[in-house]
């Protein structure tokens, strides 16, 4: 696929970027001179060293309560058990008195690991210690200030109804012109896009097919659909710049937007628009939804449990940043009101990220961003595990140049203090990957170079740490609405976790160094294919994790034969470095068989739907044959069909017959072959290939298929001991040994 570029700039170096080379050529110095002995250096450990051997008394756990040391672990998860119990959903005041919960065991657990659990006994173990206290304090940041920013979020569904009124009793009645940007998609994609965009029940609405690559097949197909066609002789500034060519060719009073694979539902207009008699609105943006199943629940053959990527994203994150004034305008399924998105000059140009920076620069104009969380559309996920890591990356270099771009939302004028806040919490998100790959070497520094990053008694873990990462785990999933758990969410951040650590410092180096590249959509493949290129480096982590647990374990086994202190403490130390070794092993080997791509056999998607149905077949002897039955799968290329009574068995003799579908609730009528015939539970299972269908059946099907409103509907993920038996499972069960049956939508070929 030819890549859609944008301009590559040519860059002198970045205040970010010189403070980022200044801050790791400070920290190299310090320990180089600590290392080579230099005195005032050496001193200054020295003393933190005593400091952190003879800690202040709450720091420490106390001896009177040996016995109970797990009791204040077991109250907190008593509390916030009962809580989340009789709040099922968050509520504000059941939000609040968890987060300060949350907040005060942190700074408990910062106390504590502050001055008491640094090993500052030498260069190598206090360098390692100190790592790895600064980057827990980062990631502990970044959490918290997602939770300081969590305690403003409010429900505001009772709003939607009333807003969506005016919209159906026509009281707001403006124009809207639909945008659907495409580069290289498929023909079949695009035809599904735009039938989906003109099956939107508004009236005042014209949908405009903007094509990048001027093809004449696509001017025909919005000949041939009836939609507005626009092209222009390049492709300068990519999608940003498709987008801006067309403005002014355009004249709607608001612009929605849909990338070339969404499709939205029939109600989209009916439920956004009304937002905008706020005057002061400039863009709302609805959740991204995915039709297909993503590459990752389809890789660990778990496509009816896990949730996808983004629903953290859309669930809570967005709900947060709506809270704060700072809405992530995240690429499709939004509408912005073309008088504020010209009074900006049209969509940012100078970033891969053109949708969010757009979003920042309306913010800084005194105009609001909003975000209705309600699925309203949906798209093609990634459809396998290089194109998801292709798009994440991008989403990574590109959010990243905000540090080096005019529209910094950190920077630019006219933002609050709480909206810089909470875009900072955006920006800090992708730099977690650098200590996730800390956290997976540091395990392999207890087994090879003996080192003890962390000084502390099993007491003090019991009583600081313990019920800290109790009351995480317990409140993690409840906090983002069930869309993801903390062990499943550590396995999703292992598979890109070098590669993107890897493009945060190249993105901080030279922000500019790669284009747009389009994230491929309408692929299928016939075979298991394993991606060695993001694998490697977690294969070759993978090794010498199970060369350390074992080494770490030999260890523990001989520090047990001595009884002096000081190897009570490299024992305790040891003790660590295999339990986090057995953990990392176990993650590691999780997302090494994400990277394992199962086939996909069909480039449509097949939906679960019940309908009830008229079969009719011709008989050899000439007779018209009708059955009734009910639809249990259907695609736009076919469909399976249950039927409700027996006898068909006479009218098939191995061979293809046909037969006239009829969809009752839907005035559906398609022409088409039983290929396949089955008997479960005594009913007649049938697989019906539709014939050549009619532009009017067409538009039927696809809005039967994708627009019908309130269909998305949202999946919860599992809970975090059923997590911890999922991991057990898909490694003890791999798909690729256990269920090499190819399966279409997650159903049996040989079934189909």
């Amino acid at each position: 696929m030819t890549a859609n570029k944008m301009k590559v700039q040519t860059i002198k170096p970045h205040l970010a970027t010189l403070i980022l080379i200044g801050i790791i050529l400070l920290g190299g110095l310090i320990v180089f001179f600590w290392a080579i002995g230099l005195g005032v250096i050496t001193d200054i450990f020295a003393y933190l060293n005593l400091l952190q051997e003879n800690p202040p008394v709450w720091v420490e756990a106390p001896v009177v309560m040996s016995r109970f040391l797990l009791l204040p672990s077991i109250i907190i998860f008593g509390l916030v058990f009962i809580i989340t119990k009789i709040s099922p959903e968050p509520k504000v005041w059941s939000r609040f008195i968890v987060i300060a919960i949350l907040l005060i065991l942190t700074v408990r657990y910062v106390q504590w690991r502050s001055l008491a659990t640094l090993n500052l006994d030498n260069p190598i173990d206090g360098t390692f210690s100190i790592a790895l206290f600064l980057l827990e304090i980062f990631v502990l940041f970044n959490s918290s200030l997602k939770l300081f920013l969590m305690v403003k979020v409010k429900d505001n569904r009772w709003k939607r109804n009333e807003l969506a009124a005016a919209i159906i009793e026509k009281k707001f009645n403006p124009t809207v012109d639909i945008f659907i940007p495409t580069y290289d998609e498929p023909e079949f994609i695009l035809r599904r896009t735009v039938i989906g965009c003109q099956t939107i029940d508004y009236e005042a609405k014209t949908v405009y097919l903007l094509d990048d690559t001027n093809r004449a097949n696509v001017a025909n197909l919005a000949d041939e659909l009836g939609c507005k066609y626009i092209t222009r002789s390049n492709n300068t500034h990519a999608k940003a710049g498709n987008i801006n060519h067309a403005l002014p060719l355009t004249k709607g009073e608001f612009i929605a937007l849909f990338d070339a694979d969404f499709i939205p539902t029939s109600n989209f207009l009916e439920r956004t628009l009304g937002f905008f008699q706020d005057r002061k609105l400039a863009l709302l943006q609805t959740p991204q939804n995915f039709y297909n199943i993503d590459p990752i629940a389809r890789n660990l053959g778990l496509e009816d449990v896990l949730t996808p990527e983004e629903e953290v994203f859309y669930r809570q994150l967005q709900p947060i940043k709506d809270a704060a004034g700072s809405v992530v305008c995240a690429g499709p399924s939004f509408v912005v009101r073309r008088e504020a998105l010209e009074s900006i000059g049209g969509f940012v140009t100078d970033s891969l990220s053109e949708d969010y920076f757009t979003g920042i620069r309306l913010s800084s104009k005194g105009y609001r961003l909003a975000y209705i969380d309600e699925k309203l559309s949906a798209g093609l996920a990634a459809e396998n595990i290089a194109d998801h890591a292709k798009q994440r990356l991008r989403w990574a270099r590109g959010t990243l140049q905000a540090f080096f771009i005019n529209s910094n939302p950190l920077t630019i004028s006219g933002l609050s203090f709480i909206q810089r806040l909470a875009h900072l919490e955006g920006l800090l998100h992708w730099f977690g990957s650098i200590a996730s790959v800390f956290f997976l070497l540091m395990p392999l520094g207890y087994a090879f170079l003996q080192i003890i990053p962390i000084r502390a008694t099993t007491d003090e873990f019991l009583f600081f740490f313990l019920p800290y990462y109790i009351t995480r785990i317990t409140v993690f999933s409840w906090l983002n609405y069930r869309s993801r758990s903390a062990i499943l969410s550590n396995i999703y951040g292992l598979v890109l976790a070098f590669p993107q650590a890897i493009t945060v410092i190249q993105a901080m180096l030279n922000p500019f160094s790669q284009g747009f590249d389009v994230t491929p959509k309408g692929v299928k493949s016939d075979r298991f294919l394993f991606n060695w290129k993001l694998a490697f480096p977690l294969l070759i982590l993978f090794i010498f994790t199970a060369i350390s647990l074992w080494s770490n374990i030999y260890a523990c086994i001989i520090a047990a034969m001595h009884e002096s202190p000081a190897i009570d403490q490299k024992k305790l130390g040891l003790n660590l470095g295999w339990i986090w070794s057995t953990y990392n092993l176990l993650s590691l080997g999780g997302a090494l068989l994400i990277l394992l791509d199962v086939p996909k056999l069909s480039l449509h998607e097949w939906f679960n739907l019940r309908r009830t149905i008229k079969l009719e077949i011709k008989t050899i002897d000439g007779e018209i044959k009708t059955y009734w039955g009910i639809t249990t799968r259907i695609s736009e290329v076919g469909a399976e069909i249950s039927l409700t009574q027996l006898g068909i068995d006479k009218l098939i003799q191995g061979e293809t017959i046909s037969a006239n579908l009829f969809i009752l609730e839907e005035d559906i009528n398609l022409s088409g072959q039983i290929t396949k015939t089955n008997i479960v539970e005594e009913f007649y299972i049938l697989h019906i290939d539709f014939d050549t269908i009619s532009l009017e059946q067409e538009r039927k099907l696809i809005a039967l298929l994708f627009c019908r409103p309130g269909q998305w509907k949202r999946k919860n993920s599992p809970g975090e001991l059923y997590s911890v038996w999922l991991m057990f499972k898909i490694l003890l069960r791999p798909k690729v040994i256990f269920d090499r049956q190819p399966k279409i939508n997650g159903i049996d070929v040989a079934q189909t």
